[in-house]
C-alpha cells in the first residue's frame, strides 16, 4: 500500500511484503504458537472446502449428463489421470489419488490467493516445504520399499564410462537431495514475486499522473498471475510424477 507523507520528506512509501505477514485470526497479543489459528490456516481451510465442494458435493449425483460442477471435476480428473499415466506409466496410477490431491490443493490455493484481500498461502516456504519434503520422503521410501537396495541404481550410471561413474554418482546424489529445496522454493518464489509486483503497481495507482498506466499494468499482471497459478501447480505436480517414476523404475 502506498501512503503520502508531507513535510521535510515527502513521497510514496511502499510495503509490498506486508501482504505476506502471518497474523493470528483472533487477535490476542500477536504471538503465534504452533496451535494458533492464523490467516494461513483460514485460507488453506477454504482451499480444502472448495475442493470438497467441487469433487464431493458437486459430483454426489453422479449424473450421466453431468452438471457444470461435475464437468469441472471430471475435466480435472481426466487431465491429472492422463498426466500421471503418461509420465509414470500404468504402474504409477495406483498413486494417482495422492498426486491429484497435491495438484488440486496447490491450484486452488494459488487461485484463492488472487482474490483481493485474501492470503496467498503458497507464497510461504513453510507451506510449500511441507509439500516438497512430503513428496521427497514418500518417493524415497517407496523406492526402497519396491526396489530394495537396487533403488541406489538411480545414482549409478551404468551407461557411463567406469572411471566417470563415481563422479556422476556424487553429482546425482547431491541433485537428488536438492530436489525438495528446488521443488518448494520454485513455487513459493513465483507466487510471492507476482503478488509483490501487483502490490507495487497498486501503490503507484495513488499518483494521478500515472494512475491509468498503473491500472493497465495491474490488469495485465493479474491476468499473467492467473496463468502462473495454473502453471506452477502443473510444474509441481509433473515434477512429482517424474520423481515417482524414478522410484518405480530406478534403472537408467
Amino acid at each position: 500500500m502506498a501512503t503520502e507523507t508531507h513535510g521535510e520528506e515527502s513521497g510514496l512509501v511502499f510495503h509490498p511484503l506486508d501482504q505476506f505477514i502471518v497474523k493470528p485470526l483472533f487477535g490476542g497479543d500477536g504471538v503465534i504458537h504452533w496451535y494458533t489459528p492464523t490467516n494461513v490456516t483460514l485460507w488453506m481451510g477454504l482451499a480444502l472446502l472448495c475442493i470438497v465442494a467441487v469433487f464431493v458435493l458437486g459430483s454426489r449425483g453422479r449424473a450421466v449428463v453431468p452438471t457444470r460442477t461435475q464437468s469441472i471435476g471430471e475435466i480435472f480428473y481426466g487431465f491429472t489421470h492422463k498426466m500421471v499415466e503418461d509420465v509414470t506409466g500404468k504402474d504409477g496410477l495406483r498413486y494417482f489419488p495422492y498426486i491429484m490431491t497435491i495438484f488440486l490443493f496447490i491450484l486452488t490455493a494459488n487461485l484463492l490467493g488472487l482474490i483481493p484481500m485474501s492470503f496467498a498461502t503458497t507464497s510461504h516456504v513453510a507451506v510449500t516445504a511441507v509439500l516438497g519434503v512430503g513428496v521427497f520422503l514418500s518417493v524415497t521410501l517407496l523406492g526402497f520399499i519396491l526396489n530394495g537396495p537396487s533403488f541406489l541404481g538411480l545414482f549409478w550410471m551404468t551407461s557411463a564410462p567406469l572411471v566417470l561413474r563415481p563422479i556422476i554418482a556424487v553429482i546425482e546424489l547431491i541433485s537428488y537431495f536438492v530436489r525438495p529445496v528446488s521443488h518448494s522454493i520454485r513455487l513459493a518464489g513465483n507466487i510471492m514475486a507476482g503478488h509483490a509486483v501487483i502490490k507495487v503497481f497498486a501503490g503507484f495507482a495513488a499518483i494521478a499522473a500515472i494512475s491509468p498506466v498503473s491500472i493497465l499494468a495491474i490488469t495485465a499482471i493479474y491476468g499473467l498471475e492467473v496463468l502462473v497459478a495454473a502453471i506452477q501447480a502443473y510444474v509441481f505436480t509433473i515434477l512429482t510424477c517424474v520423481y515417482l517414476k524414478d522410484a518405480l523404475h530406478p534403472q537408467h
